[in-house]
């Protein structure tokens, strides 16, 4: 039987004024785990940061990117910060790492040479990855080249690193190089064949992904569509129609939830649409929490 665990994000906009008590509210909750976004140009605060304040403010709670930009940063720094995460909060730190921001503004702030962010992106994590999982790692690679890197001890659990992406190359890079995903914005179908897709291509690689690595990102907005999700919801899969990619109801939360189960995955990131959290809270905890087994 797949473990089904479901966490939770802030509502968009959440600043740190508002975040600062969220983690404990959170655990006291009994919620899984919290996810922050990546979104630079927002009142939000800095996934990396605020992973460090949640995890230090909580004993139980994970905590993960949903998702992170890997392009553009130097894997050894970004190594350096997840060992020194995992180090202080064992088994608690989830990093989910995507090819490009959701905002294309924000693309010139993760500087990549042009046309070979992909490219970067396969090596950055090739590197992160030995950087995570070596005692001493030397690498000669297009983009990086380090000799003898030592970063500290290493936390007795291994840390998986997860990417997102739904693009067939996103898919073929997950099975290739991750140890799981977390989608966003796909019909329970399409999550099926995403699942199938990364784990034919682990096959070809000599790989397997555990069963219960698989997730979705699913916002629930009872309260109207805000043109952001519903945009957002278009650009990323047109033609899908808008009652399978985004839950206008929390019984429409629910029947997304358990048809993605049904099509194979087990993880979950509910957002809330609107920004009334307490609300949000107490209905995830009423209409999905029981989900969990």
């Amino acid at each position: 039987m797949l473990k089904i665990r479901l966490g939770v994000a802030p509502a968009a906009g959440t600043g740190p004024p508002a975040f600062a008590g969220l983690a404990e509210r959170l655990e006291d909750a009994g919620v899984d785990s919290l996810w922050l976004s990546e979104l630079v140009y927002s009142s939000e605060v800095d996934p990396m940061i605020g992973m460090a304040h949640a995890l230090a403010r909580t004993s139980k709670l994970k905590v993960g990117t949903g998702v992170a930009i890997l392009p553009g940063r130097h894997p050894v720094l970004v190594a350096k910060q997840l060992l020194t995460l995992a180090g202080l909060a064992p088994k608690r730190v989830l990093p989910v790492f995507g090819l490009r921001p959701a905002r294309p503004a924000e693309n010139d702030l993760f500087p990549v040479p042009a046309g070979k962010r992909a490219a970067v992106f396969d090596e950055s994590l090739t590197l992160l990855r030995r950087l995570l999982e070596e005692d001493e790692v030397t690498f000669d690679g297009e983009f990086f080249q380090v000799s003898e890197v030592r970063l500290g001890p290493r936390p007795a659990k291994r840390l998986d690193v997860w990417l997102g992406g739904s693009a067939p190359a996103a898919l073929r890079r997950t099975g290739r190089l991750a140890d799981g995903w977390l989608g966003s914005f796909l019909t329970p179908a399409q999550a099926r064949d995403a699942r199938l897709a990364i784990q034919e291509a682990a096959a070809e690689a000599g790989r397997e992904i555990e069963e219960d690595h698989f997730g979705l990102s699913l916002a629930v907005a009872e309260h109207g569509l805000p043109g952001e999700l519903t945009a957002a919801a278009a650009r990323r899969n047109p033609g899908a129609p808008l009652e399978d990619l985004v839950a206008t109801s929390w019984a429409d939360a629910r029947r997304l939830v358990e048809q993605h189960i049904e099509a194979g995955l087990s993880k979950f990131v509910i957002r809330p649409g609107h920004g009334d959290f307490e609300d949000f809270l107490e209905k995830f905890q009423a209409e999905l929490a029981p989900l969990q087994n």
